[in-house]
């Protein structure tokens, strides 16, 4: 998680220690937002299934990772209770919810409303839906005090039929959209921002070969990378995001249009 060494960090000019929480930062888009806020001066606490690798733990602004599974009740609230006492004066300054899942039947096939076990809609609503509400819940006092922001991470699937994502990630990522505008109209009275970006096809360990047919109906010709979508989701936790609220920024390629 070192990043480059040529961006001043934004801490420096206000001498601010700016911490976020990543969830899923352990691989994908989860890993490059935190290699991105690393080499723009902010700490970061970082949560996954899996520990960290040992090359990550040598920079001195990841503050703390801690193995979570989400899903999970008591796993998330040991998460919220470790991350909260790891926090600089009990203030954070931004949340990304970024963990999610997209399962598949055992033959790869497409989970839809008619096939599957619904057992398996419940694990995707549990980490992609409720995980992102228990968690902002758990870290609003923190936000508060560092007038923070909480970035959803939503997907271009939630707002139209995807040939490759099931219905079950599709439906929970559009009930996570609809969270995002219900959180920041709550959320203000706290002065926490509360917005999304919506990936279209990003290339991380979640794309198959077969994606490399939905290229045609990207505008910009091409897959997007993980850093693509952690810029955007940098500049909603910045200054320069402080009057926005309640947004959902497309990171698609212009795919959403077509």
């Amino acid at each position: 998680m070192t990043g480059s060494g040529d961006t001043q960090p934004e801490a420096a000019a206000d001498q601010r220690v700016r911490t976020v929480v990543i969830t899923g930062a352990s691989r994908g888009i989860g890993h490059a937002t935190a290699r991105f806020f690393l080499a723009r001066g902010w700490h970061i606490i970082t949560c996954s299934r899996e520990d960290t690798p040992e090359e990550c733990k040598r920079d001195p602004q990841w503050t703390c990772h801690i193995p979570t599974d989400l899903s999970d009740v008591d796993s998330l609230e040991n998460f919220i209770k470790e991350a909260n006492a790891a926090l600089p004066e009990g203030r954070l300054e931004a949340l990304v919810n970024n963990a999610g899942m997209s399962p598949k039947t055992p033959f790869k096939e497409r989970l839809g409303c008619l096939n599957g076990d619904l057992g398996a809609w419940q694990e995707v609503f549990d980490l992609n839906f409720l995980a992102p509400l228990r968690l902002s819940r758990g870290f609003a006092s923190a936000l508060h005090k560092g007038d923070g922001a909480i970035v959803n991470v939503t997907s271009i699937a939630g707002h139209m039929i995807h040939p490759f994502a099931g219905s079950a990630y599709s439906i929970s990522k559009a009930a996570l959209s609809a969270l995002t505008r219900e959180m920041a109209n709550e959320f203000a009275a706290l002065g926490v921002r509360v917005n999304a970006v919506a990936p279209g096809e990003i290339e991380t360990e979640m794309i198959q070969p077969e994606y490399e047919a939905l290229i045609p109906r990207i505008p910009l010709d091409k897959m997007g990378s993980p850093t693509d979508v952690a810029g955007a989701i940098h500049y909603l936790c910045s200054d320069d995001a402080r009057y926005v609220t309640g947004t959902e920024i497309w990171v698609t390629g212009g795919q959403h249009m077509v």
